[in-house]
């Protein structure tokens, strides 16, 4: 009996000796967490995306605490995040509330381009058919529809479809852009999800060259540059750019675009309208409507040229009194 206890026994005091020992090193060599990490942890939406540039939820709260990084870097979160962190860490934080998201700056799927040959490579990535001649398709500059953006997006907001390119569910983007940084052909951004109106081709090649390779190509004929009434389009390289600061969601360019390359996503056609009853003829509206629609003297009653209005919106947003209603008179699908 003794031969049998008696390594029980060790066996015991030595686990109890181990935990005690545990026990004294755990007390003895704790990391005090700063409670501040806590807090900011606990307004994280917890994504750990890596969108704000560090590893995680848990990396950035501490790089805000301990390396003074920026309170707005959390994508997901938010002005709302932004604002909570600010408070938490007795700072005043600077934030927008539009929402940013990735779009896909390229049509060029299996029905607007040719493939130049047929990838057979075992790994079935957008990065491994770079190495092939820069990809299978006739444009150079297209989207390769191997989905790198697709596995990396931790929501699932990304997928390729049917035709071979990504496509973006804006409602479910989070903005941690993970998708733009692994896509080696850098055909997303990151834009204002209030934006709608884009130029979704990134061809950098001369006209006939670019329309040639795909057949929603940008051109660079400059014809958007010159139908743009507040002048928010340049062309660069052969390849047209829209400012968001300076466009005004009017939609003239994509109506001009002669191969489709500049995409429309608005959904209602509107034209302003005066409420006469309203008005007291201050002329702001008329001042800053780019296409001159408005008409009326100072201190008179002021009325819109429906054949001439664009539908921006400048005049709505310029008046005080509320005197201008922007009217829906159509809808695209």
């Amino acid at each position: 009996m003794e031969a049998i206890m008696m390594p029980a026994i060790v066996l015991g005091l030595t686990g109890l000796a181990m935990g005690l020992f545990l026990a004294f090193a755990s007390m003895k060599f704790e990391i005090e967490v700063d409670p501040k990490i806590e807090a900011i942890m606990g307004v994280l939406p917890g994504a750990n995306c890596g969108g704000c540039g560090f590893p995680g939820c848990s990396g950035y709260a501490a790089a805000i605490v301990n390396e003074g990084a920026a309170m707005s870097l959390c994508a997901p979160g938010g002005g709302a995040v932004a604002t909570k962190i600010g408070e938490i860490m007795g700072a005043s934080v600077e934030v927008s509330d539009e929402k940013i998201v990735a779009k896909v700056l390229c049509q060029g799927d299996n029905t607007k381009t040719t493939k130049i040959y047929e990838f057979d490579g075992e790994l079935q990535t957008c990065a491994a058919m770079m190495l092939y001649a820069g990809g299978d398709k006739s444009c150079v500059y297209s989207c390769l529809g191997h989905g790198d953006c697709e596995k990396v997006c931790p929501v699932g907001a990304i997928k390729v479809n049917e035709r071979g390119i990504a496509e973006v569910n804006e409602d479910k983007c989070i903005s941690c852009g993970l998708c733009q940084k692994t896509c080696p052909k850098k055909v997303i951004a990151m834009l204002p999800q209030s934006k709608k109106v884009t130029v979704a081709c990134s061809s950098k090649d001369k006209g006939a060259v670019a329309r040639k390779a795909c057949s929603t190509a940008c051109i660079g004929c400059g014809i958007c540059a010159k139908a743009c009434p507040v002048g928010a389009i340049t062309v660069e390289n052969n390849l047209a750019k829209i400012d968001p600061a300076k466009c005004i969601q009017c939609g003239l360019c994509a109506g001009k675009c002669p191969t489709g390359a500049i995409k429309s996503e608005i959904k209602e056609i509107k034209k302003a309208e005066i409420i006469e009853d309203k008005c007291v003829g201050c002329t702001m509206c008329a001042k800053v409507c780019p296409v001159g629609a408005i008409e009326g003297e100072l201190k008179g009653k002021h009325k819109v040229n429906p054949d001439k209005c664009i539908g921006c919106g400048l005049c709505f947003d310029k008046c005080k009194l509320k005197a201008i209603k922007m009217n829906v008179v159509a809808r695209r699908d």
